[in-house]
Formats: structure tokens, sequence, C-alpha cells
């Protein structure tokens, strides 16, 4: 795999969980609050591990 790839699934990654993370406390800190936002925190948690374990999987390849 280029350095080029690589650094694209980097950028990827953090754009992803910048979008990801941010929804995730507007909704907190919204009218949800902290209780019933933390469901999607967990999903989100969840699936940002999906996004690295795959992608480090890819890069290793």
């Amino acid at each position: 795999m280029k350095l080029s790839e690589k650094i694209t699934i980097i950028i990827g990654i953090s754009l992803v969980a910048t979008f990801v993370i941010g929804l995730a406390w507007s909704i907190s800190t919204g009218l949800a609050g902290f209780w019933r936002g933390l469901p999607f925190w967990v999903i989100v948690i969840f699936c940002l591990y999906l996004l690295v374990v795959d992608s480090l999987k890819s890069i290793k390849k």
C-alpha cells in the first residue's frame, strides 16, 4: 500500500470521527440530555472502533 493511501485512510478516519463525535456531543448537550444520548454514544464508539480495526487491517496488507 502506498504512503498516500495510508495518509488518505488516516484523514478519512479523522474526518468521520470528528463528524460523528460532534453529532453525538450536540445530541447529548441538547434536548436529549446525557442519559438519553448515551445509547447514541455507545453506537458511535462501537462504529469508530470497527472503522479503526478495519482500516488497520487494510493498512497492514
